[in-house]
Order: C-alpha cells, then structure tokens, then sequence
C-alpha cells in the first residue's frame, strides 16, 4: 500500500512539472515528451487541414453512421475500468489524435450569445458545428448551417455525456465554458491523466471498486468489466476525498454515526447556535469518551466550541447521517463509504457536497456484491436486518480492494474520449476547474 502512495506522489509530482510547460502549441508537445513517441502523428498533422482531420480514418471511431436517436449515453459508454492497463493504450491514441487538432490550430471558440437549444437560428450555430466535428461529436456530412437542428442536438448530447454534463442538449454556462476549453489544454489534461493511470498499472484484484473522485461515480469491477456503476457525492473543495487504496472489510448495517470534531465546529455549534433542538431532532446525543455518561446538550455552552470535548452521536435510523449502511476500510484519512437521507444530492450534476467521505447511490446493490460471499447475507437477509434499525456489523469473508482516484482524462475502445471538471484544481489549468466559477 505504502509503494502506491509513493506512486501516486510521484504521479502528482509528475502532473506539476508536466502542466508548466505549455506556453504554445509546439512548447505545449514538446514539454509534455511527445516529441518522441508521437513524432509521426504530429509531423503528419502539421500538414493536414481541419478538413483533412474530419476525414481522417485513424481518429478512432467517429460514428459516420450517426443517430440522432436516443443512443448518446450508450455509444460513448464502456465496460471497460478506467484503472484497467488497456486505458492506458486509449489515453495514448487519444493524445495522438489532439496533438493532431493541436497542430492543425485546434478548434473555434463558440461565443456566449444566448442559450441555444433545438430549433435555434443563430450566427452562433456554426462555430459550434465545427468544434464539435473537430472533436468527433458531430458528423461531417451534417454540413455548416446556423440552425440547430436533431444533429447538433445529438451532437450536443454525445458532448455532454463525454464530459459528464447533464444531456439535456442544451448549451447552457457549463457546457459552453467546458466547449470552449481549448484543444491544447485538452491535450495537456490528457497527458497528466496518462500520468497518472501509469502509475496505477498492473494488477488491483479479480474484483475490486473505484471511485473516481472528479467524476463523483464509482465503479464496480469483475474480471476486467465494469459490473455496476454507481453515482457518487464526494468532497467538497475544501474537505477533499483524499486518494487512498485499501480493502474493504465490514458492511454496516443501521450504523450509527460519530461526528468528526471538524464537523461538530463548522457545523453543529453553528446549527445548535440557531436551534437548540437541533440535536435532539435528529436523535444525535452527546457523550462522555472517559466515562461513557450521556450528557444533555443543555450542558454545553453552545457559545464557545466546548462541544468538540465529546462524543456526539446518532442513533440508526431513516434520519441518520449515512441511512441503511456505512463501509468501512483502513485508512489514515478516517473516510468510509455510505448511504445518505438526501437522496436528492445524487440527482445534481456536481456533487461535491460531502465532508470527505463518499456517498453511494444504491448502496444496497453494492452491499449485495460485496457480501456475494459472506455466508448468510444474501438479499433478503439484508433487507430484513435493515428493517429492524439495529445496529448490525458484517466482517466480509473476503475483503475486496477499494480504491480512491483522481482521474479527469481517459479513453474508451469505442474512441471516446472522457474529460472532468478537475474540481480540486490538480491538473495545473484555470480553465478545467469550471464548477467553480458556475
């Protein structure tokens, strides 16, 4: 574990020194040691025009035969783990293609006039056909027109889902400032994400979860496939998911919850400040760590931050902080999986609420897989337990790999290529950390 995270500094290390040579397109290659792996590519395409980058076969799969139906989501989707060593390749191809978008002048900045959606005519329109036939989102054969037709609308979506933007098909503020993040950049984010996934080549587990922190999703992983996704709420910016490999060793059933002393002071004092009631409310009580004796929240001066002198806890239940479960590994940073009341939160588009730890959308499903092999704690059997809001821990038979990522770039077998918000500002670029200026 400890040669990981030595990995991963290393990675980041990496990343820093990577990001600060991009000051042109060619310092931009060069500083980034392209010049050498893809010096054909590059060389290539520095005599290519757009035109001749739309039509080029080697750009992966561009889908001539496209549909303007409801397949976006299905046709830049994969099974395929992004920890998996094969998305290495795919990050690889995928810098070989933007170093030739690079090279050719990369693609036109669509002006912010209004929000465009289906059925617009706007001068704006055809700039935005042609970003996103340079990025392999819209055809060539739907031609230059300033209306926005059901093929820019699909262009649009098949966009959006690459860049984990709601797909509405709507040009609104995020997914215009994410459009008009340049090629040289995209590049630039790819190359530190190759970085990064080198670093976390070889072998992880025959089963074993990922969540990928500035994508606020996780991944279920079996015999190299993605077996169930699963989204996520992560940490906020400043009370980050820190990066972490471990293995997870107990469910948690109707868990009980123990506020950190970090949340008792930013939060709890203030909200005990406003209503004192609050605790009581929400069947949180306060304890003694020496003694063990409950002690009334009447007894606290809520005034001052006497309150992070003691235990406060939640008792199981609907209402409780992490709901139905709680998943625990060993880690230094003390984070866990769980569930959540808020079931809203997983509805949002940026889901970076939490205080470090992460969330889970349909948890139960992952309890099931993880305790597939724990004798007795089959579906049924977890249902019931919950049922009953005891508190119930289960030690896993087989503890399963967990990993914690920072991956904001990737490649799929399909072509696709997947970019990220780089929400806790990693990738060296103002311009990927788009979220904070919404």
């Amino acid at each position: 574990m400890s040669s990981r995270k030595t990995l991963s500094n290393q990675a980041n290390t990496g990343t820093d020194a990577v990001m600060a040579r991009r000051a042109t397109r060619r310092s931009v290659l060069a500083g980034l040691g392209l010049g050498a792996v893809f010096a054909p590519s590059i060389a290539r395409a520095q005599q290519l025009t757009i035109d001749d980058i739309l039509r080029d076969p080697s750009r992966g799969q561009w889908n001539d035969q496209f549909d303007t139906g409801g397949k976006t989501r299905q046709e830049v989707a994969s099974s395929l783990p992004i920890l998996s060593d094969q998305t290495v390749f795919h990050v690889e191809n995928a810098i070989s293609q933007y170093s030739q978008i690079v090279a050719s002048g990369g693609w036109p900045v669509v002006p912010a006039t209004k929000k465009m959606k289906l059925g617009l005519r706007d001068p704006a329109v055809e700039p935005l056909r042609r970003r996103l036939m340079i990025s392999g989102d819209l055809p060539a054969k739907a031609g230059m027109s300033d209306t926005y037709d059901s093929f820019v609308d699909a262009g649009v979506k098949r966009f959006q889902a690459r860049h984990g933007l709601p797909t509405d098909g709507v040009i609104g503020n995020q997914s215009l400032q994410a459009l008009n993040v340049g090629a040289d950049v995209r590049l630039a984010q790819l190359q530190t994400n190759l970085v990064r996934l080198r670093s976390m080549a070889g072998f992880k587990g025959d089963r074993y979860v990922m969540v990928n922190i500035p994508a606020a999703e996780l991944e279920v992983v079996e015999g190299e496939s993605v077996v169930q996704r699963h989204t996520t709420v992560v940490g906020k910016i400043d009370r980050q998911t820190p990066i972490l490999n471990s293995k997870i060793h107990e469910v948690i059933l109707n868990p009980t919850w123990t506020a950190p002393k970090s949340i008792i002071q930013k939060d709890i004092i203030p909200q005990m400040r406003k209503d004192p009631e609050y605790l009581t409310r929400n069947s949180i009580r306060i304890f003694d760590e020496r003694t063990g004796q409950e002690i009334p929240p009447s007894a606290i001066n809520w005034q001052t931050d006497e309150a992070v002198n003691y235990m406060l806890r939640q008792d199981p239940g609907k209402n409780n902080a992490m709901s139905s479960t709680k998943i625990n590994f060993h880690n230094p940073h003390a984070v866990y999986m769980h569930d959540t009341p808020q079931q809203a939160l997983f509805l949002n588009s940026v889901r970076f609420d939490s205080s470090g730890c992460v969330r889970v959308h349909n948890v139960r499903d992952l309890n099931v897989w993880l305790l597939r092999n724990t004798p007795g704690w089959d579906r049924n059997a977890m249902e019931a337990t919950i049922a009953t809001r005891v508190y119930t821990s289960i030690p896993l038979v087989d503890p399963v790999p967990v990993y914690f990522t920072y991956v904001t770039g990737w490649g799929t077998p399909n072509g696709a290529v997947h970019f990220r918000d780089d929400i806790y500002k990693r990738d060296g670029a103002d311009e990927l950390n788009i979220t904070s200026t919404l």
